[in-house]
């Protein structure tokens, strides 16, 4: 057996899967309350003994929620005497350069706790000012004594040469035995002052949490007589063990959205799509990323909540749009959808939990997209008409319309909003979405998944079985990976291919992290970070083998003009280029799980139909017969408007397209 565990805004998804006979078990918790607690919680309603498990892997959103919502450790810095006030300076331009009132970020540590030591490496790490040792250890004694709970180190050139900042981590480490430690050249070795602080001090900001969590999930599962593996997903879409995640936090900061696109790249590969666009719609975000030849695209950095970080993640559009997406009505009198949310608790108003405002869900539910004695599978029942009185009464009446053309209204918004996130991964990343089929999941993924593949023009849409849980599932498809990067600023013109192989070899020996034992090979890719001469940013270009052994970088230069031309439109290939970091990727493969495939159909679809219902769209009523999708089998065919129901799911197919199961079960829309 092998256990899946995906923490979002609103649910647990739990997924048991049996390698031998491919059975997938699936289960759902509320995502309020201690997780550990929801995580054994899980574990009983699946029926599972622990014992008979071998792998449980993990997506949480507890890093991104520490960040976002500014409840981490107190955290103090030290840093090169001069650097103190590097998170307040920042880069000193406006990053929304039309905002007339954009105000920066404060600093996450406090000025009090930024403590100034005095060392000095040159760029080529050659040390020029050897460290103070008795400054260091009277700037960890203060910061001791003020409270702090971690501890980030981060020099200048630290980079380049990681001795004082390792010999600070120990003075630490011997001054504050109880404090945890974390150094800039043990989560990122770039250069950039800035970035590069910022990413370190996060780590130490969401370092105690997270090592709390995993060390009383692990108390937890040990109770439980587990002995395999805890693994956790990061943003790159690999997975790590417990312990490194507990070093290295702010690599988790996409965990929950990573698990859904591995699981469409591992779905695309069985079906034979490999240019796709996956979607994750739950209870609080839409997360939109793209995979192209079957691999999904990546970025090196990212921002929340406006403070840089310096980690290699999938590149993941996420807006504020779910089913728990709150409608509001702004000072303008105009209606608008999210951020905000009611998340689990209260909730939409049509939970009859408590909530009062007025949500996506809730208009879902008046338009009759929803059955509300039939969600989640009966054990929840709606309250359509507290749905119905809120959005009267917060949208309509405000609005001078009526209840059903508001509740229309807030599905259409919610469309565009979407819609203009998927044109962001795709039309503004030099990918043309005609050319791609559009994957759609998450508890909320198939009552938007028709609208958004007919509004973007899209070949096909494809809805998996179990869309609630896909997220899950995807976490069984990663594989085990390491990252590591080295700033390494070189003009191509005087790099040979040995000299790379060289870099790259210095690089892996640095590595004291492998895989897990477990994975069942282990691979190397290596990639460059490379610009035109004169330019600030760079693009990730692919190294080959053959690089490595050719006199020249010729064959580099060529395929790095060939990626800046499809980013950017144009390219120089005339022009200088040189590289600027150097990437190495170490993946330990692990078994992927093999899909069950459904019987083929012997009797017409209407024997799958379980009744119907009116629906409203905006261009009127229709009413839509009900197929229960158990009873789906592969073959069957039928038009829209239709609506398809599951216990985690229920998926809307609109008039004018046809709906087609495939032999694993997906629902393929076209």
């Amino acid at each position: 057996m092998r256990l899946s565990v995906d923490v979002g805004g609103t649910f647990v998804d739990f997924v048991k899967f049996n390698d031998q006979t491919g059975e997938i078990t699936i289960e759902k918790v509320p995502s309020a309350g201690k997780l550990a607690d929801q995580f054994i919680t899980g574990v009983s309603l699946l029926n599972l003994d622990l014992q008979d498990v071998s792998t449980i892997v993990h997506g949480t959103t507890l890093v991104i929620n520490t960040i976002v919502q500014e409840r981490g450790a107190k955290v103090g810095l030290i840093t090169t005497e001069g650097f103190r006030d590097v998170l307040e300076l920042g880069r000193g331009n406006r990053p929304e350069i039309y905002n007339l009132f954009y105000k920066q970020p404060k600093p996450l540590v406090p000025r009090y706790l930024r403590h100034e030591v005095t060392e000095r490496l040159d760029w080529q790490g050659e040390i020029l000012t050897p460290l103070d040792e008795q400054q260091a250890r009277q700037a960890v004694k203060t910061l001791k004594q003020e409270g702090v709970e971690a501890i980030a180190i981060c020099f200048l050139h630290g980079y380049a040469n990681p001795i004082h900042e390792q010999r600070m981590k120990q003075i630490a480490q011997d001054v504050y035995p109880e404090g945890l430690v974390c150094i800039s050249s043990d989560i990122v070795r770039e250069f950039r002052e800035f970035e590069r602080t910022s990413t370190t001090v996060i780590n130490a900001y969401t370092q105690p949490q997270v090592d709390r969590y995993l060390t009383e999930l692990e108390a937890r599962l040990t109770a439980e007589k587990y002995s395999g593996s805890l693994n956790i997903m990061q943003s790159s879409g690999g997975i790590t063990s417990a312990t490194n995640a507990k070093t290295a936090p702010v690599r988790m900061i996409q965990s929950g959205p990573a698990g859904g696109v591995i699981g469409a790249v591992g779905l695309g590969a069985t079906i034979g799509t490999t240019d796709l666009v996956s979607a994750d719609i739950g209870g609080t975000t839409f997360d939109v990323a793209l995979i192209v030849d079957g691999q999904a695209l990546e970025k090196s950095s990212e921002k929340i909540n406006k403070r840089p970080i310096l980690q290699p993640s999938i590149d993941i559009v996420s807006i504020g749009a779910g089913g728990g997406s709150i409608a509001w009505i702004d000072a303008e009198g105009g209606l608008r959808i999210g951020p905000h949310s009611a998340q689990a608790h209260p909730g939409p108003v049509s939970f009859g939990l408590g909530g009062t405002e007025p949500t996506v869900t809730d208009a879902q539910v008046v338009l009759g997209y929803l059955d509300p004695d039939y969600y989640l599978g009966e054990r929840m029942k709606l309250d359509k008409e507290g749905a119905t009185a809120a959005i009267k009464e917060k949208i309509a009446d405000p609005l001078g319309l009526s209840v059903l053309a508001a509740a229309d209204g807030i599905i259409r918004l919610t469309n565009m909003n979407m819609a203009l996130a998927m044109r962001q991964m795709t039309i503004e990343r030099g990918y043309d979405p005609r050319e791609f089929s559009f994957v759609c999941f998450g508890g909320g993924g198939g009552l938007f998944v028709a609208a958004l593949f007919e509004e973007l023009e899209m070949k096909e849409a494809i809805v998996p079985p179990n869309p609630a849980i896909f997220s899950a599932w995807g976490l069984l498809n990663a594989d085990y990976r390491e990252d590591f990067n080295q700033t390494m600023v070189l003009p191509l013109s005087r790099m040979s291919g040995t000299a790379l192989a060289a870099a790259y070899a210095k690089i892996q020996s640095d590595d004291q992290t492998k895989p897990n034992d477990s994975a069942q090979k282990t691979t190397i890719q290596r990639f460059a970070d490379c610009r035109y001469q004169g330019q600030e940013h760079t693009v990730t270009v692919p190294v080959l083998d053959s690089d490595l052994t050719a006199d020249d970088l010729t064959p580099l230069k060529k395929r790095f003009d060939e990626v800046h031309q499809h980013a950017y439109a144009h390219s120089l290939p005339d022009h200088s280029a040189e590289i600027v970091n150097l990437r190495l990727r170490v993946l330990g493969v692990t078994p992927k799980p093999q899909l069950k495939k459904i019987p083929a159909a012997t009797d017409s679809v209407d024997n799958a139909q379980k009744g119907s219902r009116t629906v409203y769209f905006s261009s009127g009523p229709a009413v839509c017969p009900v197929y229960d999708r158990a009873q789906l089998q592969d073959g069957h065919t039928f038009t829209g408007p239709a609506i398809v129901e599951e216990w985690t799911s229920t998926i809307l197919i609109r008039p004018s397209q046809t709906a087609k199961v495939d032999h694993i079960g997906n629902l393929i829309v076209r």
